[in-house]
């Protein structure tokens, strides 16, 4: 008997390509919506640019669609554009499935919702842990956007909602803008080849301070229990792993894994995006040499990304308190979710 009938937007990203294979695996019909989508098993695809309302809603159009995922967004050069591009995409694909039976939309944010936007990161003072009951950072964030959005719309066509915010995610995928797992395999991967030290990237304040991670597959579960959970319905929720780490002591177990000498880390960060500037030709050799599937390093590492994460002068650790409350109590171990990515990286030839 099959659940529902998802429509995962986003469906090739780390939060959507996970969640679109784990809901098949549990029984649903799931619809695939991308600009470019690729290949995956049970997933139908659909694809589109949400940033054109006519091609939308035609290509939405007559889709029995139950629940939508909605784990997308576009990056522009501020936060104004921000705002203005990802808007238009909520409302064009909700205004685009008016007419269908829409029960319920499970909508992908994150810490963002405490720290700020890029543009005013850290501007919040948000106390940790986290927790979802904190007050919006002062300023333009595309989270909110969504956020209102969502509701309004909820409003008007009576259907359901939940907002999860993970820290963040890891899990497998690639060319994904927001992949630290990946990025981390490739890094640590160039480190073995060059015999240059796996050295922090980051500020003090990230190998020093405690965190979390969540890994795709908890956020995976918790959404699917959220969306067919009535007594967690419109509320939003920390997706953590449930444990908390320090860089400094998993630095060096990512080092052992990959037989690596780890260096100290620098008094001042030494960013993955300018060490890597001129990396290609590299890889495109380590990847030749030993056979792997993808030698466009580009299309694996999001070094501006994880520069972002392991930069930070704060602290972030999330409160997942609510959730275990309203009854979701999955737990992951983060060493293990890096460690069991990697190996499935080497296992189908991304990296060494």
């Amino acid at each position: 008997m099959r659940k529902g009938t998802a429509l995962v937007v986003g469906a090739t990203g780390i939060t959507g390509g996970n969640l679109a294979s784990y809901l098949t695996a549990s029984g649903w019909s799931v619809y695939g919506l991308s600009r470019r989508p690729s290949e995956q098993a049970g997933v139908i695809p659909v694809a589109v640019d949400l940033l054109d309302r006519e091609a939308t809603a035609e290509a939405l159009a007559g889709l029995p669609i139950t629940h939508v995922f909605y784990c997308t967004w576009v990056r522009r050069d501020n936060e104004k554009a921000n705002v203005e591009a990802n808007g238009a995409m909520m409302h064009n694909l909700l205004d685009a499935l008016q007419d269908a039976s829409l029960a319920h939309v499970s909508l992908v944010t994150g810490t963002k919702q405490y720290l700020g936007a890029f543009e005013n990161y850290g501007s919040g003072k948000t106390e940790t842990p986290f927790r979802e009951s904190a007050p919006r950072v002062p300023g333009e964030n595309f989270y909110y956007t969504l956020e209102d959005i969502m509701f309004a719309t909820a409003e008007r066509d009576g259907f359901s909602w939940n907002v999860h915010r993970p820290h963040t995610v890891i899990g497998y995928a690639c060319g994904n803008a927001m992949n630290m797992g990946v990025t981390l395999a490739v890094y640590a991967s160039i480190c073995k080849a060059t015999g240059k030290p796996f050295t922090f990237p980051g500020s003090q304040v990230q190998w020093n301070a405690l965190t979390d991670l969540t890994d795709s597959l908890v956020l995976a579960r918790q959404m699917e229990w959220a969306a067919t959970t009535p007594g967690a319905h419109n509320e939003a929720f920390n997706t953590v792993n449930g444990d908390v780490f320090r860089w400094r002591r998993l630095w060096h177990e990512i080092g052992e894994f990959f037989e690596l000498e780890v260096a100290d880390c620098p008094e001042t960060p030494q960013p993955l995006e300018t060490q890597m500037a001129d990396i290609a030709p590299t890889w495109a050799a380590i990847a030749e040499q030993n056979e792997l599937v993808e030698a466009d390093v580009s299309k694996l590492a999001s070094w501006w990304h994880t520069d972002a994460d392991l930069g930070r002068e704060l602290e972030c650790v999330n409160d997942v308190t609510k959730s275990r409350d309203f009854g979701f109590d999955h737990f992951r171990e983060t060493r293990a979710a890096f460690f069991d990515l990697f190996a499935r990286l080497r296992a189908e030839r991304i990296i060494p």
